[in-house]
């Protein structure tokens, strides 16, 4: 019988998050010749009595377990030899903070199977929690907002009652909060220097679409960023939130003169390009990023366009930035650190080029909690098992002891799988120059 455990999350004392719900092992456990032992956790969103009533076997220990899956990265100590492992590893990218984990696993002999790679034959991802991170994300930067206003003393301020997203109990409960945001903003209006309110999204794909999602709760107008200017120098009678969506050709442009923008040259070149988004930056009170970055692309908002607008304005529009992507030093470059629910906002100062925690101080909010679907954990796990769950059957059945060329996973799996026997699988292998 196949063995599959599923690890407690111990990052912080937010991460209530589970790859699989109870009722995904219930029908995991009924469906496929398995046992599945789930470490105690008094965190976890749902309790151990939960997994015991479903066939679970509730124990600490999880070093025999043939499949381990994780939410987060998991401690050196854990792994053990020839066994299979699935979690958010954040090596991809060439992470330099998780090469020694890769390396570890490597030595050991392991199989990891990495959920930010479960994508289709086109690379769109199947499983994720971005939605949440969306929601979360828009929400928590619209409360430092409300928090900020109050201590800069402005009025009125639509957003002195919303509370972060943790403190509601559901996706809709923390949407309905954020609609009566847009009631009184309708009704009261906003301090002058931010009005009108122009929330600036980066991106389009899901994390994108989870901000938009609590955005739009707001009842904005959208518009275009070649309209962006005209509003702000004129703003309309009736107070509003309005909302505008930048995509690549808005932030970038060709270096070289008379050539056109072109997506997939982009992609492939990105070094043939310049930033160009610090031409928004002026006509923005809150800009939410959502955007996907590697270091060969040009920086969204550098430190210098930062200080540049504060060399120009002594209070600028630009008031609170929520960073979802949360790349340190990456597309937007005063993102200095990765906060948590805790203490999830810090006021960076471009003229000094200091980070203070809090909402106090000359300088942008910034918003860059780094695992903000903790704070939806239960709609955001049960959505995330959901699809999890279909691919478990095939997950639990693979023999993982044959060579990688006969291994039988379904091409999302296999797509998915960065180690094999400790070795680099051929769509990885370029990960052997970062370790």
């Amino acid at each position: 019988m196949r063995t599959v455990g599923i690890r407690r999350e111990d990052k912080d004392v937010w991460e209530a998050r589970v790859p699989l719900v109870p009722d995904d092992v219930k029908g995991l456990v009924e469906r496929c010749d398995v046992t599945v032992y789930v470490q105690p956790s008094a965190l976890r969103v749902f309790p151990d009595d939960a997994y015991a009533a479903v066939g679970a076997v509730v124990t600490e220990d999880l070093g025999d377990c043939d499949i381990v899956l994780a939410v987060k990265e998991i401690p050196g100590a854990l792994f053990r030899p020839g066994k299979t492992y699935v979690f958010f590893s954040h090596t991809i990218k060439g992470q330099p903070y998780n090469m020694g984990m890769l390396r570890h696993m490597m030595e050991l002999g392991c199989q990891l199977l990495d959920y930010e790679r479960i994508v289709d034959e086109h690379n769109a991802r199947l499983i994720s929690f971005s939605r949440f991170a969306g929601l979360a994300g828009v929400v928590d930067t619209l409360w430092a907002l409300g928090r900020r206003l109050e201590w800069e003393g402005l009025a009125p301020n639509p957003f002195a009652d919303l509370r972060q997203t943790h403190t509601y109990e559901t996706i809709e409960a923390t949407l309905a909060a954020v609609a009566r945001c847009g009631e009184r903003l309708a009704a009261e209006g906003v301090p002058g220097a931010l009005d009108p309110l122009v929330i600036g999204v980066t991106g389009y794909g899901r994390v994108s679409r989870g901000a938009q999602e609590a955005i739009d709760a707001l009842d904005p107008l959208t518009v275009t960023p070649d309209e962006l200017e005209a509003l702000v120098a004129d703003p309309p009678p009736v107070c509003r939130a309005y909302k505008v969506v930048f995509r690549e050709e808005d932030t970038v442009t060709p270096r070289e003169a008379g050539v056109a923008f072109e997506f997939d040259d982009f992609c492939r070149h990105p070094e043939k390009y310049r930033g160009t988004f610090a031409r928004f930056l002026p006509s923005l009170s809150v800009l939410v990023n959502a955007v996907y970055w590697e270091e060969r692309y040009p920086r969204l908002v550098t430190k210098a366009d930062t200080r540049e607008l504060w060399a120009r304005d002594e209070r600028p529009r630009l008031t609170a930035v929520g960073d979802i992507s949360c790349d340190i030093g990456g597309s937007v470059e005063f993102t200095v650190k990765d906060t948590h629910v805790g203490e999830p906002v810090y006021v960076y100062d471009p003229v000094d080029d200091v980070a203070r925690d809090g909402v106090a101080g000359r300088g942008v909010v910034v918003m860059a909690v780094g695992n903000l679907p903790c704070e939806l954990s239960r709609d955001a796990s049960e959505s995330f098992s959901h699809v999890l769950a279909t691919f478990m059957p095939a997950l639990v059945a693979a023999d993982f002891d044959v060579p990688y060329e006969q291994l039988a996973l379904p091409g999302e799996l296999k797509r998915a799988l960065i180690l094999h026997h400790g070795e680099l699988t051929p769509d990885y292998e370029y990960l052997g120059r970062f370790l």
